[in-house]
């Protein structure tokens, strides 16, 4: 009942799916232009400004400044090297206290000797940040054309500047608080013109994240001016009053940034929590790109550490486990702890396929032993895959389906599972899909399609695979790998494949019927062989329709067959003792065990098709088909290759021993009266070439 599509061919775009390479770079290279053009206009007007400022002033003006002047330069320059990180700040490295004085200096000074300071002060720290050439000169710039907007604002509002000693009184006030909005609007709107046009975000988003913090901090600082504008005019020695205070405002803003940290960390693992991954999760979704991709993961036997080795350990074995992560992943991902053994990872800007790898990769990483207490700790996982905007579009719907996918891995006995609404129990679409199942089930809705097996060295076809096809009165012909799944979750899947397995035989007795001696081959699934009831249905099957067990073969997938489970291997003896030939489906894919391979009754190996379709491309795969086919040489057992589907790869097969082939160079699937008609046309042989 497995998949039969071939490989190759191209499909379109599904909506969600991020657009291809060209299409992205060509979207960026239409947003550099204007960010480009904004950021040597911001550049170019500033340098006007510092040029008519320079030529304002003269050596022996700045040279003559009165030591507070001088003392307030020290400060700023101070203050410019220890930037202040509170909680909420944008701006990694924190928030400047130079506005400040800045700020004063113009209200003091004027705007000549105000851009000055500003832009040797921010030459010389973006410099020791070693900030790219153009950043510096942006940042000059647009703080110079934020300071002449002030000085302007305050000039239509009679506040000058003056060199003599001046006192502030009430009425100048206002007009230096309309300076200080008009310095703090300016600058807002420049940086953030800049900074929407390179990551494509509009501005009024940006605006509305930034303006309630920004406003608050800015007006803070601002506020400090008028005080240091009159410690200035007491003389220099009145300034370092100005320290405390400023000490103060770093030892606030440090304990408000702890506590944010706090509210945002896992006390444990020292990982981000639920709360800061919501705020990643919310950043990846604004950001472009096709969505972020969240992996949720369980570990397995958690508690069985806990119980023997005490809580301790397993709490270092769950900082291990976080670190381990937090070192596999790139820069920009995002590594958390949700609480109990359970961690996600968000992976912004990443696709389904990307996804799956990156979550079998961490796997790997995590199966690597660990030792606690002198003792091995094998660790496993399961994991689950969600990727928007397909499987939810915020991080409640993510975690939801990650959590579905999960759980089916953990059923499955570990391992990766992408999220797929056919399988989640709580969707409504799947709920209806199970319904109308179950009415395919009681009704004529499911019909059989069958494959030929042909030897490589004859040709002969001595065998065929039955397919079951879902013929839906409003999806059309619906293929198995679209219900299948949703009959194993649900429970159906025993009743779907009694009545896959009665027309099955059916056929066969109408083919031997007809002189067509062929075997028929029907795939069962690990709950069929757990079930307690298949033996049974295929022996009522058999003498129902008068067929000999010889010619009925069922296909088993790896993980079914090492699946540990005592009635599964109960199951197979059974079917071995009453004649049914046993085929080991998808061998290559699984985590296969050579000891239980020699102890279980199988007579035949099918190579998966994605290990054969890449026998022309791709040497590895070629020596993986060799390898299968001498194993299966050594333990007696025949060997199919699955998804042939050229003459080069039926060649290929032949040279290194393989002995039946089957795909769609041989034939597609087709109904029983197309298959036969098909068988007699070529006699009952495959002519390759």
């Amino acid at each position: 009942m497995g998949s039969d599509r071939p490989s190759g061919g191209t499909a379109a775009r599904p909506a969600g799916v991020a657009p291809p390479d060209h299409d992205r770079n060509s979207f960026s290279a239409r947003r550099e232009l204007p960010f480009r053009a904004s950021v040597l206009t911001i550049v170019l007007a500033g340098a006007v400004v510092l040029a008519c400022a320079s030529a304002e002033l003269d050596t022996a003006t700045v040279l003559g400044m009165q030591p507070a002047f001088w003392a307030v330069c020290a400060l700023l320059l101070g203050v410019e090297l220890r930037p202040l990180l509170t909680a909420g700040a944008r701006d990694p490295n924190g928030d400047l206290l130079t506005s400040a004085f800045v700020f004063a200096v113009l209200l003091r000074y004027g705007l000549d000797v105000a851009v000055l300071v500003q832009a040797v002060a921010t030459t010389l720290m973006d410099a020791s940040r070693r900030k790219a050439p153009w950043r510096i000169a942006f940042n000059v710039g647009q703080y110079a054309l934020s300071w002449w907007a002030a000085a302007a604002a305050m000039a239509l509002l009679d506040l000058r500047p003056t060199a003599v000693p001046v006192d502030i009184e009430a009425t100048q006030l206002l007009p230096a608080a309309v300076g200080g909005l008009t310095y703090f609007v300016v600058n807002q709107l420049l940086v953030t013109v800049v900074v929407a046009l390179k990551v494509g975000r509009p501005l009024w988003v940006l605006l509305r994240e930034d303006l309630a913090y920004e406003g608050v901090s800015n007006a803070g600082l601002l506020a400090l001016s008028p005080l240091i504008v009159l410690a200035m005019e007491e003389g220099p020695y009145f300034l370092p009053l100005l320290v405390p205070p400023l000490v103060v405002v770093y030892k606030v803003g440090a304990v408000a940034l702890e506590r944010e940290r706090q509210a945002l960390t896992d006390a444990l693992t020292g990982l981000p929590n639920r709360k800061r991954l919501v705020e990643r999760t919310g950043e990846s979704f604004e950001a472009d790109g096709p969505g972020p991709a969240l992996l949720l993961f369980d570990l397995d036997r958690f508690k069985e550490v806990n119980d023997t080795l005490g809580h301790h350990v397993g709490d270092r074995l769950l900082v291990l486990i976080g670190s381990r992560l937090t070192d596999s992943v790139r820069p920009g991902d995002t590594v958390a702890r949700l609480g109990g053994d359970e961690f996600a990872v968000l992976l912004p800007d990443t696709g389904p396929q990307d996804a799956e790898r990156t979550a079998q990769r961490l796997l790997a990483e995590l199966a690597a032993p660990i030792v606690l207490e002198g003792l091995l700790v094998d660790v496993r996982a399961s994991v689950g895959v969600a990727v928007a905007p397909q499987d939810g579009v915020d991080l409640d719907e993510l975690l939801q389906h990650a959590d579905v996918a999960m759980y089916l891995a953990k059923e499955q006995g570990g391992g990766v599972e992408r999220y797929d609404v056919r399988r989640d129990g709580n969707s409504t679409e799947r709920l209806g899909m199970v319904g109308e199942l179950r009415r395919a089930l009681t009704g004529d809705e499911l019909e059989l399609h069958y494959q030929p097996k042909a030897d490589l060295r004859t040709g002969r076809v001595d065998g065929v695979e039955a397919l079951v096809r879902w013929r839906h009165p409003e999806r059309g012909l619906v293929p198995p790998d679209h219900f299948v799944p949703l009959a194993e979750s649900c429970g159906l899947v025993e009743l779907l494949t009694a009545r896959v397995l009665d027309a099955a035989v059916e056929q066969l007795a109408a083919w031997h019927a007809q002189g067509l001696q062929l075997s028929v081959a029907v795939n069962v699934s690990v709950r069929d062989l757990a079930g307690g009831h298949l033996v049974d249905r295929v022996t009522t099957s058999l003498r129902r329709h008068r067929v000999a067990a010889c010619w009925l073969q069922l296909e088993v997938t790896e993980g079914s067959l090492f699946a540990d489970s005592p009635a599964a291997a109960t199951t197979l003896r059974e079917l071995d003792e009453l004649g049914v030939a046993l085929s080991l489906d998808d061998f290559g894919t699984g985590y296969s065990s050579l000891g239980h391979l020699r102890r279980l009754p199988v007579q035949e190996l099918k190579i998966d098709r994605s290990f054969v379709q890449r026998m022309g491309e791709d040497p590895r795969d070629r020596a993986i088909v060799r390898s299968v086919v001498d194993l299966a040489e050594g333990l007696g057992m025949r060997v199919v290759a699955e998804g042939v589907e050229d003459l080069a790869t039926w060649q290929a097969l032949l040279e290194i021993g393989c002995d039946v082939a089957q795909g769609w160079y041989v034939c597609r699937p087709q109904p029983a009266d197309a298959v036969t008609r098909w068988l007699h046309e070529r006699s009952g042989a495959f002519a390759a070439g």
